[in-house]
């Protein structure tokens, strides 16, 4: 329908844009605008209202609604007719999805995509909602031209309210007298909060849908690392083996898709997403290095194989998602017949079968079955009476096969945006991965990623760019850019003592706290003072699927505070930190990042300083261990202007690892493990 349609219609105005979610609405009746000025304009001359519908090319329930709705001659002559209609990537304009999406929460209690909000000509939101059937959508449309015509002054009200509403939801006040005790009640009260969700059977939080929630589980680790005698490890490890043996997971493939439709992980919602699979690798990796699990590790390198093979790009920065649907069908791509299999398979298929579940617990519909475990390895090979290792080489063979064979399938679409924000995630995902698993190839990836943003996507006052095209940068960037990309280079700076990551970092930083400020708090904006200015001022503060863009730079600023011994910074993110002391306690699963921070400032929080000549070898040795309350510095030569690298700290032949507390440093010892020692206690 849709080859039919770009054969026999003309382009709307999306014509020229570079986002493959808008390029796919580039030929529907609905004379689509891409979000601008004279969008704007056009809704204030012809005094209609904006219809914002917001979605992103993965999207499941965005190509539905477009197939009903946006590609019937009828709808979209009412669209076009009352309405100037705007389309928006959420992954290309996060900050105008998230006034949106706020606003939709408002009015409905849920949101969702596809978004599809209504606002007055100067982009106020006044009503909206997310999928809609075409009979109801048509009644809406109908129905909101005619208050737009006739109630106008209800709606300007309902504007105003709702405006007032988004900005309020979103910024943190200003609190004068701050507590920054940093109590261990207020982590406790997070961790309580957090594991009496947690699905201890199952793994995930309770219910359905289960998403990765990787913050969730990063702050269990850390958790779990100060109290051993809590939950916090038993809800980590049955969450991380549950997914990895689920068809959440892609067994043949590696790597993650967005979420499972039931509490079983069994059904994927089948669309992968870059900032899930970043997120989680580092989330295995750092569960490896508290347990070496070999499923840990296979989760690590499949799903990072994965990500090269299908999402870098040839500069090696990486692409965001691969869409859920392919010919038309939700997941076609993954699935399999038990009569593929055995075509695939031969001999191998009936042991492959019962290994993934096929025609029992993988059976889903249309007698198509979603790869899936029920056993460990070791279990299975017990079962089959075969040698674990034999029993690894033969899956190591059928993922091969299946693999081979899928690659002759139609593929699913490729959103081919390169997010700086998205990509500054998998960087730290791929240094975490070197470091837990001693991988330098892993470290190279992430190097030669990184270092193409820096090149292309940053500007030498330290302003960097939310979206990368081939090496052409555009769109400002929003907090999360900067917030993500100052992390990232704070794992390569502590993996490699390269100073030129430290530096950027420093720059990134500075930039933010000189034109992200706010008036109203002491959090940052989402957007710069410079940015455009939308309906509603917004701060980006509960950590959601991804973290906070506010708590991601807290703990930046919180790290390069101790990395650069600049004490200013270090009040700057307790203060930041402070303020969150009532959302934590009240909001324990949306604050998890913050949390993570706050258990950093219950107990010494080390900076290890490494001077020598095999600083580097020994840092990285440190840091294939859990450690959560340290950063690393080193050199093999005294580095001037830097305390913490000064010259009486090096010896001839000998390399010394000096445990700091913010400039205040110990007796150095020689051997790792003795450091490792001192950070634990």
């Amino acid at each position: 329908m849709r080859e039919k349609a770009q054969k026999n219609a003309k382009p709307n105005h999306l014509l020229g844009q570079t986002s493959p979610y808008l390029l796919q609405h580039l030929y529907n009746p609905v004379d689509w605008h891409p979000w601008g000025s004279e969008a704007l304009e056009k809704a204030r001359k012809e005094n209609k209202p904006l219809l914002v519908s917001i979605g992103y090319s993965a999207c499941h329930w965005c190509h539905v609604m477009e197939r009903e709705s946006f590609e019937d001659p009828h709808l979209a002559k009412l669209m076009n007719t009352h309405f100037v209609c705007v389309k928006v990537d959420r992954e290309e304009r996060p900050d105008l999805d998230h006034v949106y999406m706020n606003a939709v929460q408002l009015i409905s209690g849920r949101g969702g995509w596809p978004l599809n909000c209504f606002a007055l000509p100067d982009g106020r939101p006044f009503w909206g909602g997310t999928y809609f059937p075409p009979e109801q959508w048509e009644n809406i449309l109908i129905r909101i031209a005619e208050l737009f015509q006739h109630q106008h002054a209800d709606l300007e009200e309902q504007a105003v309210k709702l405006t007032q509403g988004v900005e309020q939801s979103s910024t943190l006040p200003l609190k004068p007298n701050q507590d920054d005790a940093f109590e261990e009640d207020v982590s406790r009260k997070v961790y309580e909060h957090i594991v009496q969700r947690v699905d201890f059977e199952k793994g995930g939080t309770t219910g359905a849908p289960k998403f990765p929630l990787p913050g969730i589980f990063e702050f269990l680790l850390h958790y779990a690392y100060r109290y051993p005698d809590s939950k916090a490890w038993q809800a980590v490890d049955v969450t991380l083996e549950k997914m990895a043996m689920g068809g959440i997971y892609d067994q043949a493939g590696g790597g993650f898709a967005r979420y499972s439709v039931d509490d079983h992980w069994k059904v994927p919602h089948f669309e992968k997403m870059l900032y899930d699979n970043a997120q989680l690798v580092s989330l295995y990796a750092r569960a490896w290095k508290v347990e070496n699990k070999p499923l840990f590790r296979e989760v690590v390198q499949e799903t990072i194989a994965f990500v090269v093979r299908e999402l870098q790009s040839d500069s090696g920065t990486f692409y965001s998602a691969l869409d859920a649907d392919s010919e038309g069908e939700e997941g076609k791509f993954y699935v399999w017949t038990e009569k593929e299999l055995e075509q695939v398979l031969g001999a191998d298929a009936p042991m492959a079968a019962d290994y993934y579940q096929v025609g029992g617990l993988g059976l889903w519909e249309n007698q198509n079955n979603i790869l899936l475990r029920n056993a460990t390895d070791e279990d299975f090979a017990a079962r089959h009476q075969l040698s674990v290792d034999s029993l690894q080489e033969k899956i190591k063979t059928w993922k091969h096969k299946l693999l081979t064979a899928r690659a002759a399938r139609v593929r699913p679409a490729l959103d081919n945006k390169v997010l700086v924000s998205w990509n500054g995630l998998m960087i730290s995902a791929l240094a975490e991965a070197a470091a837990a698993l001693e991988n330098d190839e892993y470290l190279q990836l992430a190097q030669k990623a990184a270092d193409f943003i820096l090149e292309n996507a940053l500007e030498e006052d330290g302003k960097i760019y939310h979206s990368l095209s081939g090496s052409k940068a555009s769109i400002d960037g929003f907090l999360e850019d900067y917030a993500c990309m100052t992390q990232a280079l704070i794992s390569l700076y502590q993996l490699t003592f390269d100073e030129r990551y430290l530096k950027k970092a420093r720059l990134l930083t500075t930039y933010v706290l000189e034109h992200f400020g706010s008036a109203q708090t002491r959090l940052f904006r989402f957007t710069s003072a410079h940015g455009e200015k939308l309906a509603a001022e917004y701060h980006d503060f509960h950590d959601n699927v991804i973290p906070s863009a506010n708590s991601i730079m807290a703990k930046n600023i919180f790290y390069l505070a101790h990395l650069l011994d600049i004490r200013e910074w270090l009040q700057i993110s307790r203060e930041m930190l402070a303020d969150m002391k009532e959302q934590l306690q009240q909001n324990g699963s949306w604050t998890a990042n913050w949390a993570t921070l706050w258990l950093h400032h219950q107990k010494d929080f080390y900076t290890i300083s490494i001077c020598g000549p095999d600083a580097l070898q020994k840092g990285r040795a440190l840091q294939k261990h859990y450690l959560p309350d340290m950063v690393v510095t080193g050199a093999a030569q005294a580095k001037d202007g830097s305390p913490l690298l000064s010259a009486e700290r090096f010896r001839s032949d000998q390399t010394l690892i000096y445990p700091c507390i913010f400039g205040s440093c110990m007796q150095p010892v020689e051997e790792v493990h003795k450091a490792a020692a001192i950070v634990k206690a």
